[in-house]
């Protein structure tokens, strides 16, 4: 089965391409099938991409945020799915703060206690 596909990847004429760390194929369901360090064949006149190597299918999720910058237009009703799972955080939280525990006195500004305009005053 492999030394027949490989052959018809010969006939439309693929060339390696070097360099590619990963692969994320996103599934409608929202999965993602994920190659680390794949070969990657492509024959552009052929319009054909061929992937191989050891596959892991995770979840959108799990590759948050990583992920984000290779979405199209396509995934972007999984994300808007995911995003409102997620329950909304107040801003101390982003900070790893709850917001019961902000303490009101340190949000306060001291007073000025001394006149820091006196000693270039009396250099002239």
């Amino acid at each position: 089965m492999i030394k027949k596909l490989q052959s018809s990847l010969k006939k439309l004429g693929v060339n390696n391409i070097p360099g590619i760390e990963e692969v994320n194929m996103i599934k409608d369901d929202g999965s993602v099938i994920h190659f680390n360090n794949p070969k990657v064949q492509a024959s552009l006149a052929a319009n054909t991409f061929a992937i191989s190597g050891h596959a892991e299918t995770k979840q959108l999720t799990e590759m948050l945020p990583g992920i984000i910058s290779q979405l199209g237009v396509d995934s972007a009703s999984s994300l808007r799915k995911l995003a409102q799972s997620v329950p909304i955080q107040e801003s101390g939280a982003k900070l790893g703060v709850q917001a019961d525990t902000i303490d009101e006195d340190d949000e306060d500004v001291p007073e000025l206690v001394e006149d820091f305009d006196a000693p270039s005053k009396e250099e002239s």
